[in-house]
């Protein structure tokens, strides 16, 4: 499996309810005494209009927006496939809606 760097975009597996979808890792990679988790936030074509909705230009994204209110971990052995790393400049943008949905 390649390395979960922060910044990438995984299709990732959130289970039956939230489906099979593109997801940014937030989190940092893990070292041996670590436990195998990352932190992410989904991409979804759902769009609300609401402020925590970013959307990102990157050519592996397809519409849609990264919505920082559902920020979630799960086990590493739920990402399927890399499809790319974010641009920094996007990828401050939706650090900075995370920053403003947990008030940090």
């Amino acid at each position: 499996m390649p390395r979960a760097d922060r910044g990438s975009v995984w299709i990732v597996d959130l289970g039956m309810v939230a489906k099979v979808r593109p997801c940014l890792l937030l989190s940092v990679p893990t070292d041996p005494q670590d436990r195998v988790l990352v932190t992410l936030v989904p991409h979804t074509t759902q769009v609300h209009g609401t402020r925590f909705e970013i959307v990102a230009k990157a050519s592996f994204l397809h519409g849609g927006v990264f919505d920082a209110q559902q920020v979630i971990t799960i086990p590493q052995v739920k990402l399927i496939r890399k499809l790319g790393d974010l641009p920094t400049g996007e990828l401050a943008r939706v650090e900075q809606a995370v920053r403003r949905w947990l008030g940090l």
